[in-house]
């Protein structure tokens, strides 16, 4: 990625006009986590929304940095899974996402929408974001803010505390631009998001007993810490601590897939001067 960034620096700039875009992206998102069968497959049915808008620095033909900020929406049930164990855990929760991101951007083979001499190109692209999370879950139809419940015994002497609901990650992904016109472009774009927590579904390490997170954490988080019970429609299932809850082997990944429209902020000098090219090109000199 460092290498990536330190090639698009070094790009002749000189050769061609630099111009700013703005732009918005519409689409869908998701995320891989334990709640997504410990992490082995992203649901489509649990797809959400997501959109944001972007300011683009077009810098060379191949190159470009982005500043963008987006919203989505994930979430993640146990019940959507095929194993029964995993059904029986009977977790679920969904957050909204807000995130802040520096992208540079690699054309191939290049991007130039002036006078429509490049006008389409794949690129691949890698930054760094930060990004918020509060995961939410619903007991008998009221909802409840899950990091504040300690539902994993957070807080009791010899746990861990409280996660933060904020994190940095690593955006990536691929996408293609295309120039409807001089100054208008359309795109699709396909992004991962590698974050440096495993708390997005407030799911991570271990149970805490019954009675003691009941105790130390209240009776909420003691119903939301462990719901075998609620789905085998017994009293509360009590495991003993330490008892394994989630998978901290691997921290959670956001999707993001969307559609982008963009207007090119030319010189409108520039863009004149073209037409009067393509006419020019077109004439007979004696």
């Amino acid at each position: 990625m460092k290498k990536l960034i330190f090639l698009l620096f070094l790009l002749p700039i000189g050769l061609n006009a630099q111009y700013l875009e703005a732009g918005i992206m519409v689409g869908a998102s998701n995320y891989l986590g334990d709640l997504s069968s410990n992490s082995s497959i992203v649901y489509m049915q649990e797809t959400g929304f997501s959109g944001g808008v972007f300011g683009r620095y077009n810098f060379h033909y191949l190159g470009a940095i982005r500043l963008g900020f987006t919203y989505a929406n994930v979430s993640g049930e146990d019940a959507n899974s095929s194993d029964r164990a995993i059904q029986e855990r009977n977790l679920s929760f969904s957050t909204n996402i807000l995130e802040g991101s520096l992208i540079a951007e690699f054309n191939i083979p290049g991007y130039d929408p002036y006078n429509l001499s490049m006008p389409f190109s794949p690129y691949i692209f890698g930054g760094i974001s930060y990004f918020t999370f509060n995961p939410k879950t619903e007991l008998d139809d009221t909802t409840y803010e899950l990091q504040a419940l300690g539902t994993e015994g957070q807080g009791i002497p010899g746990r861990e505390e409280a996660y933060a609901l904020n994190g940095i990650a690593i955006p990536m992904g691929i996408g293609f631009k295309y120039a409807l016109t001089d100054l208008w472009n359309v795109g699709l774009e396909f992004g991962i998001r590698k974050t440096f927590t495993d708390y997005i579904d407030d799911v991570s390490t271990t149970y805490v007993e019954y009675s003691e997170l009941l105790s130390a954490n209240g009776e909420i988080s003691a119903a939301l810490g462990n719901r075998t019970g609620e789905f085998l429609g017994t009293e509360p299932i009590s495991v003993p601590t330490g008892t394994m809850r989630g998978d901290d082997s691997d921290s959670d990944w956001l999707f993001f897939t969307g559609i982008t429209i963009s207007y090119n902020f030319l010189d409108n000098g520039l863009v004149g001067s073209r037409g009067r090219l393509r006419r020019r090109s077109g004439c007979n000199t004696d």
